[in-house]
């Protein structure tokens, strides 16, 4: 039986009281998915689904425990949901669906558990757990998703131009699945996916971001923004990283390919950190080399001020992709400072300089370092084991500089409010040069940072003024 004795309590009570009201009822979706392929589930939601009398179910459950969440029904979709202990259970009955060309929602009618296998997007989500006497505790598989589980396939129950043209959003799940999963989605699968892929246009902008956030918080998020690419969904998406593709050549000398280099920098992100608006700014971090790309004889190749560019384009693709503007100026700031550290990594480098990264980057330094440790791709194994020494080298100046200075979050030890005091002086612009020179002052270790100092430093500054 592959039903686990953890839940047993749960299935064993769901079993009781559907045979108390002449129904039967199945575990299906996600979680049985991961029990198939003893994978630890990384949910606490299990879903049923039941011939009839899903709501009465739930409701019969909240009756049974008291301490459960009140029950959420949504009759369209004939669901109900409710919370115990720290599960959620999802209750739905059986159904076909069939749909308009113009949009993604099911008409929704009753049907079997063979048609609500059928209407489901993939083989691998179309397993169901039988809860009844008859057969308890038994696997049924019509579309042999435990086949497609073992061979690492992800492949619809249907003919794949049906299921992707009703519903596009699969389209995206196909490839989220892929990549979280580390599965190949089938040839004919890839094939009607560029083929309908103009279908997306129906979608919520707000369900294809949750697909491609959930793709980027991946293991390893590069198996799916290559699938995004082989698929061309990239296109429409992402068009600032599908730019990035190919390597121009002038008089034999070409420049690095920005695309799998980004591909590349995301992954090893990952490695580091789950932060997602981190591995964001990784996936936009050179969006500005499209537009700053030139060839210069004596040069060759350059990319002058693409992370300022870059910057720039951060917030019409947050507000296109409906991403939140909490996170914008983070990864905007991220990718403008991008390259600040690589000349301080130099040993001769100032210690003001070092100050100035402290303290412009703030909060963010870590993921700065990070973001640009990852951006060391070179497959040249002496020159990469240089830059990561020179890294480590601009750490301990950081670590120096930072316990002498205390320039992490900082703030000046005489801010405006105290200057416009100390002088007698109305909100102006001379206040606001005062605070600039004592910044300054401070940053290139004119002197250190203490109050006593700053103010005998103002008051020598407005004597020569």
């Amino acid at each position: 039986m592959l039903l686990p004795d953890e839940h047993q309590w749960l299935f064993e009570k769901v079993s009781q009281l559907s045979q108390s009201i002449g129904i039967e009822t199945y575990v299906v979706g996600g979680y049985v998915r991961d029990l198939a392929m003893n994978r630890p589930s990384k949910k606490n939601d299990i879903d049923f689904v039941c011939t009839s009398k899903g709501m009465e179910l739930a409701t019969l459950l909240k009756k049974q425990w008291p301490e459960a969440s009140e029950v959420v029904v949504f009759k369209r979709f004939g669901t109900a949901m409710l919370k115990y202990q720290h599960l959620q259970l999802e209750f739905v009955n059986a159904r076909k669906e069939s749909y308009s060309p113009e949009t993604r929602n099911p008409n929704v009618s009753t049907g079997s558990l063979a048609d609500d296998q059928r209407r489901r997007d993939f083989t691998i989500n179309t397993l169901a757990i039988s809860l009844n006497p008859a057969d308890y505790g038994r696997l049924l598989d019509p579309f042999e998703g435990l086949s497609d589980l073992k061979n690492k396939c992800i492949q619809t129950p249907l003919e794949p131009d049906k299921t992707y043209r009703d519903d596009p959003l699969r389209m995206f799940r196909a490839v989220r699945f892929a990549a979280t999963l580390g599965f190949q989605i089938s040839q004919a699968s890839i094939a009607s996916i560029i083929r309908h892929r103009e279908r997306a246009s129906i979608l919520s902008q707000e369900r294809i971001t949750q697909e491609l956030n959930k793709i980027l918080a991946s293991e390893k998020p590069s198996i799916g923004l290559a699938l995004l690419d082989k698929t061309r969904l990239i296109d429409a998406l992402l068009p600032e990283i599908k730019q990035l593709q190919g390597v121009t050549e002038i008089q034999g000398q070409g420049h690095k390919e920005n695309f799998w280099h980004t591909l590349e920098v995301v992954d090893k992100v990952a490695e580091k950190s789950s932060n997602l608006w981190l591995r964001w700014a990784a996936l936009l971090h050179d969006i500005g080399k499209y537009d700053t790309k030139r060839f210069d004889e004596k040069l060759g190749w350059t990319f002058h001020g693409h992370e300022f560019i870059g910057s720039k384009k951060v917030p019409a693709i947050f507000h296109r992709l409906k991403l939140p503007t909490a996170s914008l100026k983070y990864v905007q700031k991220l990718i403008r400072m991008s390259a600040r550290p690589i000349p301080l990594t130099q040993e001769e480098s100032s210690d003001s300089g070092v100050r100035r990264l402290i303290f412009e980057a703030g909060e963010d330094l870590e993921d700065l370092i990070t973001l640009g440790i990852s951006d060391i791709t070179t497959k040249n194994k002496s020159l990469r084991q240089r830059y990561l020494r020179n890294y480590e080298v601009l750490r301990q100046k950081i670590a120096t500089v930072e316990k002498k200075d205390r320039l992490r979050s900082w703030t000046p030890p005489v801010d405006g409010i105290e200057i416009m005091k100390l002088f007698q002086l109305p909100p102006s612009r001379e206040v606001g040069i005062l605070k600039e020179q004592l910044k300054n002052a401070i940053l290139d270790g004119v002197i250190p940072n203490e109050r006593a100092v700053a103010i005998s430093f103002l008051k020598a500054c407005r004597k020569q003024a």
